[in-house]
């Protein structure tokens, strides 16, 4: 259990996205501490920093603590103007880039934005096309132009489908449809006739039945669409397709959206599209 709370901070220019993710990965490593998150994006200025640098030191003071700040922020002026003597700065720039210039021979460029900004219009939209591809086929809903998607996710209700196809659309700008398995498809084992067409697309994900009857409970409790002996049926039903086709398939039980993503990418030999 935690046994004390730190304050972690984590800066940036632009989004914070960067400084978010790499901070919130290192601090995974330390499950006996409570961090007390706080995400500050669009410090561009001078004023902005010092600002926040004030709010930092009454942080520490209240705190008997050193705040942790993660920075990922280009300009040295505003780096500069962020420092706080008592908190501890992790500064991702200032500590990667100097080796970087050094191995490959040149000076970085410095410019805000080119990781989360809208640097190449064309890849931009690319990505746009995707997340509206995987909406527009959410559930089944579209199907004619399925020879379109790089995947389809297939699944019983309820399995982790929609999130995913979301995930692969923004960041890997994979056009990814999912088909819901209904009761009336689980019949047997042979893949609905729409899907036949697309077997090599298909990859499917299925899930613990008592998780499966944890999740639909809490949408439409006391059902028989939750109940435990039907989400045992369909989940066995439903890997039972996905074996006698050859189907590839993983559990989503305990996996998040993005492990969940990762593998799909790696075993289904799909690349980034952006």
């Amino acid at each position: 259990m935690p046994h004390h709370l730190r304050s972690a901070f984590f800066v940036s220019d632009r989004t914070g996205i960067t400084a978010e993710s790499l901070g919130h990965t290192l601090l995974t490593q330390f499950d006996t501490v409570e961090f007390k998150r706080e995400t500050i994006p669009f410090v561009d200025t001078v004023e902005k920093a010092e600002a926040l640098a004030e709010v930092i030191r009454q942080v520490s003071e209240t705190d008997h603590l050193k705040p942790l700040v993660f920075t990922s922020i280009i300009n040295p002026d505003v780096r500069s103007a962020l420092q706080v003597e008592n908190a501890v700065m992790i500064d991702f720039f200032d500590t990667f880039i100097g080796q970087l210039e050094q191995e490959i021979g040149q000076r970085a460029s410095l410019s805000v934005g080119k990781a989360h900004g809208m640097v190449n219009e064309e890849k931009y939209d690319h990505r746009i096309e995707a997340v509206n591809f995987s909406l527009n086929h959410d559930d089944g809903v579209k199907l004619k132009d399925l020879h379109e998607a790089d995947v389809i996710l297939v699944g019983v209700s309820r399995s982790g489908k929609t999130p995913t196809c979301l995930y692969l659309a923004l960041q890997y700008g994979i056009r990814a449809a999912n088909y819901p398995l209904t009761p009336e498809d689980l019949g047997s084992p042979t893949l609905p006739k729409l899907l036949l067409p697309f077997k090599d697309k298909i990859f499917g994900l299925t899930i613990d039945p008592a998780r499966l009857h944890h999740i639909r409970s809490e949408r439409r409790p006391d059902s028989k669409y939750a109940s435990m002996d039907n989400c045992r049926r369909e989940v066995n039903e439903a890997e039972s397709m996905f074996r006698h086709h050859g189907v590839p398939f993983i559990s989503t039980t305990h996996k998040s959206i993005e492990e969940i993503a990762s593998t799909i990418m790696h075993k289904a030999a799909l690349g980034r599209r952006f």
